[in-house]
């Protein structure tokens, strides 16, 4: 019973980050036609390094104490790099395309739990996560124009990506939470404030109602990312990533008018269908 709530409550952490995660890229889709790729960057890590500060101000200075510090300059790295690749690639390759292009992460990540973290990879894992990366490529159905040299960058988004989430699940069951989040805004603040601030002008209304949006969700999917990395295993949760396509559809429709076609519809229920099989399979076993 202990296994199954704690399997049961990290995969719902998990699809809050992700739901967390496309409403903050649906966000940077809008405003960085509006203030320009790095600035929309840099108030995503700003923004967040504030409220954790605000948030952890009474713990100081011990949030800052960190037992890896090496791996956490390495978290921040492959998580600055996921997100200023994939920023680049929603903002020319649609929301839908660019995610499901991302959604490869799982299968990374499954393949990056067993050789680096002595995760076992069993074939239910890896049946469910093939039939989801079919269902991707249903949805991107290659030769088609998703494939422009803006593809490729949230296909590097999935290689951070994979890195970062291996990491925090390394450094996630010894480390403060708080301290993890802390220093992965912080290191984004420091190095987007020197490229964005001397060159940036004072954002309208709308831009700076985004720019709250983007801190929101970015502060919110960190945080539960990192709780669901710490709760469960890497190589279980990585299909549940997958619903980001999902989320994404739906926000492309709502916010850009973009409607998915018949084929994309089918690669969503594929992948929906897929990480539904390997819940069951992990929570009823």
């Amino acid at each position: 019973m202990t296994q199954f709530s704690t399997n049961t409550r990290a995969i719902l952490l998990m699809v809050a980050a992700i739901l967390c995660f496309s409403l903050m890229d649906a966000t940077a889709k809008a405003l960085s036609p509006r203030i320009g790729i790095i600035p929309a960057l840099w108030a995503r890590y700003a923004g967040q390094t504030i409220v954790v500060l605000v948030l952890v101000a009474h713990k100081m200075p011990g949030v800052l104490h960190t037992r890896y510090p090496k791996l956490q300059l390495a978290r921040s790295v492959f998580l600055m790099g996921a997100t200023w690749c994939f920023f680049i690639g929603i903002s020319n390759v649609g929301l839908t395309e660019s995610t499901a292009i991302m959604n490869v992460n799982p299968v990374l990540i499954t393949l990056g739990a067993a050789l680096f973290l002595g995760e076992r990879l069993g074939p239910r894992r890896l049946a469910g996560i093939g039939v989801a990366l079919i269902g991707a490529m249903i949805v991107i159905r290659p030769g088609s124009d998703v494939f422009s040299p803006y593809a490729i960058y949230p296909l590097c988004a999935a290689f951070c990506y994979t890195a970062y989430a291996l990491a925090t699940r390394f450094v996630g069951k010894d480390e403060d939470i708080w301290t993890s989040l802390f220093y992965t805004g912080a290191f984004g603040t420091v190095v987007l404030s020197a490229l964005a601030l001397p060159s940036m002008s004072m954002p309208d209304a709308t831009s700076l109602m985004l720019m709250g949006l983007i801190t929101l969700f970015g502060t919110l999917s960190q945080l539960l990312l990192i709780r669901a990395l710490s709760q469960g295993e890497a190589s279980m949760l990585a299909p549940f990533a997958y619903t980001g396509l999902i989320f994404a559809t739906v926000w492309s429709i709502v916010f850009f008018g973009d409607f998915p076609d018949l084929w994309t519809i089918v690669g969503a229920l594929v992948i929906a269908s897929a990480g539904t099989y390997v819940w069951h399979r992990e929570t009823f076993r």
